[in-house]
């Protein structure tokens, strides 16, 4: 074997080839620059690999000053997936957006991460070299989990935490498997067909040509290297004393939301539980708007009430 060949990590996620990789980033450069422009971009280095933070933020000094939101996306996604929420968000507060190691994004994964209180490390490795002492943690999917991870193991730096559609709280079924699998089919489908498959897997992103494409080449660019999370332990959520607000989709296949809108509140001291109608997994796509306002109002309540946002972070 030449000396140069380098063995291949089976446990931490991968790029095919430089090819599919650079193809992959042009594609998700399309969605940004949907969104609002970033203020800077920058690498932090921690225990698992190199962290892509995307840092947006308001104009008016007094809104510089609040206490920032972090974004954290879903899985096989990066944090081009919030095209839809940083204009609205970031008029409000500073925003920062991370892609996760082990995703599709610009993030360099060296470390595995996915066992809970390794996964918890990296979030706080990351804000702490952000110096971010006080956030609202906000995240979708995957990234749900692992923000109620971190209210359960590592909520120093917390505020608040918004999850949205997320993982962790069931286990993830059939059902959610077979449905990322028909779509991600779906975004190949003949043109004609797309509406229909959209609105028939609550999957309006199919109708976007620039999501579609996106997740087209994600799917063929990237390789995670990781389990599903295992749902957290109705003790580690009656843990959980940072304010809480859970939003699901009325069509959601990866949990139940009737179930949970009666059982987090029940669990989880002072929480809010929300279904969003008219969606499935992805509410803050579909409905930018109203969850950016609802997420927003949230966040404007816990403020009123936590004397370390009179300076923020």
């Amino acid at each position: 074997m030449p000396e140069n060949t380098a063995r291949v990590r089976r446990d931490v996620g991968r790029y095919v080839n430089d090819d599919l990789r650079d193809r992959y980033f042009a594609a998700a450069d399309v969605l940004f620059a949907m969104g609002a422009p970033a203020r800077s971009e920058t690498d932090v280095e921690t225990s698992f690999g190199t962290t892509h933070v995307y840092r947006y933020g308001p104009t008016a000094p007094a809104a510089e000053a609040r206490t920032p939101i972090v974004l954290i996306h879903g899985a096989g996604y990066s944090s081009a997936m919030w095209y839809p929420n940083t204009p609205g968000l970031s008029l409000d507060r500073p925003v920062y957006a991370l892609d996760t190691p082990g995703d599709a994004g610009r993030s360099v994964h060296r470390e595995p991460m996915w066992q809970p209180e390794r996964a918890a490390q990296w979030m706080d490795e990351a804000l702490d070299a952000l110096g971010l002492d006080r956030v609202h943690l906000v995240g979708s999917s995957y990234g749900g989990w692992l923000v109620l991870n971190q209210a359960h193991r590592r909520p120093g730096r917390l505020a608040s935490v918004t999850a949205l559609d997320p993982g962790g709280l069931e286990k993830v079924g059939l059902r959610f498997f077979a449905w990322i699998f028909v779509s991600l089919f779906a975004t190949v489908a003949p043109k004609a067909l797309r509406p229909r498959l959209a609105r028939w897997l609550d999957q309006p992103v199919l109708a976007i040509p620039e999501m579609r494409k996106w997740i087209q080449l994600g799917a063929r660019a990237y390789r995670i290297r990781r389990p599903a999370p295992l749902p957290l332990a109705e003790d580690a959520l009656r843990s959980i004393r940072t304010p809480l607000y859970l939003v699901m989709g009325k069509h959601s296949l990866l949990l139940h939301p009737k179930r949970q809108l009666e059982r987090i509140p029940r669990l989880v001291p002072g929480a809010r539980a929300e279904i969003i109608t008219a969606t499935g997994h992805g509410p803050q796509i579909d409905h930018p708007d109203v969850v950016n306002a609802r997420m927003l109002s949230f966040m404007e309540d816990v403020d009123s009430l936590d004397p370390a946002a009179v300076t923020g972070a």
